[in-house]
C-alpha cells in the first residue's frame, strides 16, 4: 500500500507536497489532488491546455462587440448586490473609465470580490465586450491591480495568459499563481532523463526548458517545440516499458506447450453446431501456433460486435483442456460473465470438461467447494468476474487467460491474474499462462501501439451467415411519435425492445431524461400493454441477474437500461434498440449498443433520438446511420473525442498521458517506438550512464504500476 505524499521523506523540491506550497494549505491540496496533482513535481506537470492571446490594452472607445479585449481605466463606482454563502445569488457592479469613455463591468456570484475592489484603483481587465445601456459591458473579466504609482507605458503589453484544467472551487488563474509561485525553484529541480546525444539528433529542447515555455511562454509559437518535446518523452517511455516487457518476457517467461492434434480439433467443432467463419480458422490458426510454443502467448483478439470472438475463445479454452491444463475467462461485469457462461453451457452440453461460474454472489459454500476444485485441478474451466483476482483463487495449472475488454480493467487488476506463476525447470524461469484479450472495440492502429502494445493482434473482420446490418435511424423530437409506434409493432409481432438512458435517475445539473423515471413512463404511456423491465447498475446484482433472465427468457417484451448491456447481451429476437439523447455517447458506445440488436433472423433497427442541433453530434450521428463497420466507426471516434473518449484512460492501465495524444503525435511515436527498440535492444537493463536516467523515469512513471514492467 502507497504512502500519501506527506508521509515520504522530501527528496527534492519536486517531491514536496502540494500542500505545503504557499498559498496552498490543505483545503487546496485536496481540491488539486482531484486534478492529480499532490507534489511540486505533480503541479509542474499540471499543463495548460490552450491560452488567452491576452493583446496590449485597447482605449474604451474603440472596443469592438463580441470581441474580446484588454482594457485599463480607473474604478469610478462599485455597487454589491445580494448576500453571502454559496446558496446566495450576488451581483458585484462596477464602472470604470479610461479618459476616452466609460465601460460597465459585471461579477455574478463573486463574493470575494467585494472586499477587493474599490473606487480610485487601477485595474486592467480582459473578457469579451457585450452592450449595457449604450456602454460597453464586461461580464466576469479576468482582473489584475496595476500600481497607480506606476508609469502607465509600463501598463502597455500584450500577455499570453495559459488556462488549465480547473474545478468549481480551484479556478484556473488561483492554479496559475500557485504554479507561478513554485516555477522558479523547481525547473532548477528538473532532471533530463533523455540522453544527450539523442536530443541533440532530434533537435529537442530540455526538459526544464521546456516545462517552463508551457508555463510562461512568450508566444504561441514556442508552445508547440515544449509540447512535442514532453509529448517525445512519454511516448518513449510507453515504448520502453512495452520492449522491456517484450523482451523479460522472450528471456524468462514459459508458458505450458498446448498443441492441437486433429483429433482435438475435430472433437471441439463437433461441439459447434455451424461452420466456423474463414475469418474465425484464420485467428484459431494463429492463436494454436502460439499455444503450441512455450513462449507464452500475448495476443489481442479484435472483431467487431457478432463476429463470433466468443467461439475463437472457447475453442482455445478446450485445445488447453485438452492438454490438460486449466483456462480462466474474465468478463467486466456480472452481466457479462454469466452470458459467457451460459453460451459455453449451450455447447458444452454432455461434456466432460467440468467449468463453473465464480462472481461476487456466488454463495460462500459453494465458493469454498469450487476453490478447492480449482486448486485441486478438478476444475478445468472457469468463468468469472474480478472475483478471479482474489488472492484465495489458486489454479493448479493455469494454461490459459483469457480477457473480455481488457481496457475495462485497471492494469493491476489484469496483472494479478496474469501473474499467476510458478517457477520454471531452468534458474530465473517462471512458468506463466497464455494470455487471449478480446474487445469488441475496434482500436485504430495508433492507439493498439500504446495501450495494447505489447501484444501481437488477430482480426475476426468477418460476420458469420445470417447476421444482417442493423438499420439505424436519428429520431427528431418531432418524430418520435412514429419511432414508438414502430416498437409497439414489433412488441406486437412477439418482438423484444431495448431502451436505453444515460442515466439512474434525473440529475438537477442534466436535463437528461432517467432510466428509473422513465420507466414508468414507457410502461403506461409509450409502450402500454408491454411486460416492461429495468435493468441499471445501482441495482442488486441478485436483481440484475433476475431481470437479465426473465428478458433472456422472453418473460419480458421490453428492456429499460442503462449503458450496463452495451457489451455481451446476447437476446435474438431482440430487435429494436431505442437510445435517448442519442448525443450524449461516444460513437463506440452507440456501435457497442447497436449490437445488442440483429443477433436473430428478423430485421433489426437501432432508433438514435436526440433534441440537439449542434453540427458536430448530427456528424457524429450521421456516420453511424451510415456505416456499420466497427472500424471506420472507431477512427472517427479517435478522430472526433481523443483516445481518452475510447478507451476510457482512466482504466486501460497505463500512466495518463500529460501531453501526448496517440492520434496527433503518430509521427512522434513512431520515431518512439524505433528509438525504444533500439535502446533495449543494445542496452536491455539500462545500465548504460546515459540511459540509467531513463530507467530512473520509467520506475517514477509507473509509481504504483511498477508491477507492469515485471509481467510477462
Amino acid at each position: 500500500m502507497s504512502s500519501s505524499p506527506i508521509d515520504r521523506p522530501i527528496q527534492s523540491p519536486l517531491d514536496k507536497p502540494v500542500q505545503f506550497v504557499s498559498g496552498v494549505g490543505p483545503y487546496r491540496a485536496r481540491l488539486l489532488g482531484e486534478l492529480g496533482v499532490q507534489t511540486v513535481g505533480d503541479l509542474i506537470q499540471h499543463f495548460p491546455f490552450r491560452y488567452e492571446d491576452q493583446g496590449p490594452p485597447q482605449r474604451i472607445d474603440t472596443l469592438r462587440l463580441d470581441e474580446p479585449a484588454t482594457i485599463i481605466g480607473v474604478v469610478d463606482q462599485v455597487r454589491w448586490q445580494g448576500g453571502f454563502g454559496r446558496q446566495v445569488k450576488s451581483t458585484l457592479r462596477a464602472t470604470i473609465s479610461d479618459g476616452t469613455g466609460r465601460a460597465r463591468i459585471t461579477w455574478f456570484n463573486a463574493p470575494h470580490m467585494r472586499q477587493r475592489l474599490e473606487r480610485g484603483q487601477v485595474v486592467r481587465l480582459y473578457g469579451k465586450i457585450g452592450v449595457e445601456n449604450d456602454l460597453a459591458h464586461m461580464a466576469n473579466p479576468r482582473i489584475e491591480w496595476l500600481d497607480p504609482k506606476a508609469d502607465p507605458a509600463s501598463w502597455h503589453f500584450g500577455r499570453l495568459v495559459p488556462v488549465y484544467r480547473a474545478t468549481a472551487n480551484l479556478t484556473s488563474a488561483q492554479i496559475a499563481r500557485i504554479v507561478d509561485h513554485v516555477l522558479d525553484e523547481a525547473v532548477t529541480a528538473i532532471e533530463e532523463p533523455l540522453p544527450a546525444e539523442l536530443c541533440r539528433q532530434r533537435g529537442l529542447p530540455p526538459r526544464a526548458e521546456a516545462i517552463r515555455m508551457l508555463h510562461r511562454p512568450t508566444s504561441l509559437e514556442e508552445t508547440e517545440p515544449a509540447r512535442r518535446r514532453l509529448a517525445y518523452e512519454e511516448l518513449l517511455l510507453m515504448q520502453l516499458a512495452i520492449s522491456l516487457q517484450r523482451r523479460w518476457s522472450a528471456a524468462r517467461a514459459r508458458a505450458p506447450e498446448l498443441p492441437l492434434t486433429e483429433k482435438i480439433d475435430q472433437r471441439i467443432r463437433l461441439r459447434f453446431p455451424f461452420s466456423l467463419t474463414a475469418a474465425q480458422n484464420r485467428v484459431i490458426r494463429q492463436i494454436v501456433a502460439d499455444l503450441a510454443r512455450s513462449r507464452p502467448m500475448a495476443r489481442l483478439l479484435q472483431g467487431d460486435v457478432g463476429s463470433g470472438k466468443t467461439v475463437v475463445a472457447l475453442y482455445a479454452a478446450l485445445v488447453t483442456v485438452a492438454n490438460r491444463h486449466q483456462c480462466a475467462i474474465l468478463a467486466p461485469t456480472e452481466v457479462l460473465a454469466a452470458q459467457h457462461f451460459a453460451g459455453i453451457e449451450r455447447y458444452l452440453v454432455g461434456s466432460r470438461v467440468n467449468r463453473c461460474l465464480l462472481t461476487g454472489q456466488t454463495p460462500k459454500a459453494r465458493r469454498d467447494r469450487l476453490l478447492a476444485d480449482i486448486a485441486g485441478g478438478s476444475m478445468h474451466l472457469v468463468v468469472g468476474t474480478q472475483a478471479l483476482l482474489e488472492s484465495k483463487v489458486r489454479f493448479h495449472s493455469l494454461g490459459l487467460l483469457v480477457v473480455d475488454e481488457q481496457h475495462k480493467f485497471g492494469l493491476a487488476q489484469r496483472a494479478a491474474l496474469r501473474a499467476s506463476r510458478r517457477r520454471g525447470p531452468q534458474p530465473q524461469q517462471v512458468v506463466i499462462p497464455h494470455y487471449l484479450v478480446m474487445t469488441a472495440t475496434p482500436i485504430p492502429r495508433t492507439l493498439s501501439m500504446t495501450v495494447f502494445g505489447d501484444l501481437d493482434v488477430s482480426i475476426i473482420d468477418e460476420l458469420p451467415p445470417g447476421r444482417r446490418p442493423v438499420e439505424t435511424r436519428i429520431v427528431r423530437p418531432a418524430e418520435e411519435g412514429r419511432a414508438w409506434a414502430e416498437a409497439r409493432r414489433r412488441v406486437a409481432a412477439g418482438q423484444q425492445v431495448y431502451v436505453v438512458y444515460p442515466l439512474v435517475e434525473e440529475s438537477d445539473a442534466l436535463n437528461l431524461r432517467a432510466a428509473t423515471v422513465e420507466v414508468q413512463r414507457v410502461d403506461h404511456e409509450l409502450l402500454p400493454g408491454a411486460r416492461v423491465g429495468l435493468l441499471h447498475g445501482r441495482m442488486k446484482k441478485e436483481e440484475k441477474q433476475q431481470v437479465m433472465a426473465a428478458f433472456t427468457a422472453g418473460r419480458l417484451d421490453v428492456l429499460v437500461s442503462t449503458t450496463v448491456i452495451e457489451v455481451g447481451v446476447d437476446v435474438p429476437n431482440a430487435t429494436v434498440m431505442i437510445v435517448q439523447h442519442a448525443e450524449r455517447y461516444g460513437l463506440s458506445a452507440l456501435h457497442q449498443l447497436r449490437g445488442r440488436v440483429g443477433r436473430g433472423r428478423e430485421s433489426s433497427i437501432c432508433l438514435l433520438m436526440t433534441d440537439s442541433r449542434g453540427e458536430t453530434a448530427n456528424k457524429r450521428l450521421q456516420i453511424l446511420c451510415q456505416s456499420n463497420d466497427g472500424f471506420r466507426i472507431a477512427e472517427e471516434d479517435l478522430r472526433l473525442r481523443g483516445p481518452g473518449e475510447l478507451l476510457g484512460t482512466r482504466q486501460h492501465g497505463w500512466p495518463e498521458f500529460r501531453v501526448a495524444n496517440p492520434v496527433e503525435d503518430v509521427d512522434l511515436l513512431m520515431q518512439a517506438r524505433d528509438e525504444a527498440a533500439r535502446i533495449v535492444r543494445e542496452d536491455p537493463g539500462l545500465r548504460r550512464p546515459e540511459h540509467v536516467p531513463l530507467l530512473a523515469e520509467l520506475r517514477r512513471w509507473f509509481r504504483d504500476k511498477v508491477a507492469f514492467l515485471d509481467v510477462g
